[in-house]
């Protein structure tokens, strides 16, 4: 690639950043390959940022709001996301061990072939998260609580002893798969004259 090409680029990167990344939504910041073990970030917004590959052993999250934010191959043991909105989130190959999830919101979250061996999930809401089901079935084992948030029961969301799969619906069935008005009242609002959504 060209300098002049990289100049462009991190002009981009930086426009994005300034505008609160693509939309207008989120904080579009960069956390890929952080060392970011043991730090503390409650109540923070970081939609749609970039935590691949990041190192947030033992952090504290809780709080957060993580909406379409990137994962993948993160590091998060022993980490803190206590309340946090983790909805819409790629959590692929990641390590939860031992995370507290309670309370937490994975909406829609992909958890594919991540480890969240001895996790606390007490009231954390899995509605529409995709997970392998060898992991399903171990947090089915001591799944408990009803997320604060949501509503909806762990239990309920992981599917767990019955065939009815999630809590909002399906892709077939989109209009019953919206987050409910207490989570969206909570995690933003959208100006009725501009459209344009905006973090509280």
């Amino acid at each position: 690639m060209s300098s002049s090409n990289m100049s462009a680029l991190a002009e981009l990167n930086k426009y994005e950043a300034d505008t609160r990344g693509e939309f207008g939504i989120g904080s579009a910041a960069q956390f890929g390959s952080a060392d970011l073990r043991k730090a503390v970030h409650m109540n923070e917004n970081f939609r749609r940022a970039n935590f691949t590959s990041a190192d947030m052993r033992e952090s504290d999250f809780s709080g957060s709001t993580f909406n379409g934010a990137y994962l993948e191959k993160a590091v998060a043991y022993k980490a803190n996301f206590t309340g946090a909105d983790l909805s819409d989130t790629l959590m692929d190959r990641m390590v939860l061990n031992e995370a507290n999830l309670t309370n937490a919101v994975l909406v829609r979250t992909v958890l594919t072939r991540s480890d969240l061996g001895g996790a606390r999930i007490e009231g954390a809401d899995f509605s529409d998260a995709v997970l392998d089901l060898p992991q399903k079935l171990a947090l089915c084992k001591y799944a408990s609580g009803t997320n604060p948030i949501t509503g909806v029961s762990t239990r309920t969301s992981l599917g767990c002893g019955n065939s009815r799969r999630n809590a909002y619906g399906s892709p077939s069935s989109p209009l019953l798969s919206a987050p409910p008005q207490k989570l969206l009242d909570r995690d933003g609002f959208c100006d009725d004259k501009t459209g344009l959504c905006d973090a509280k």
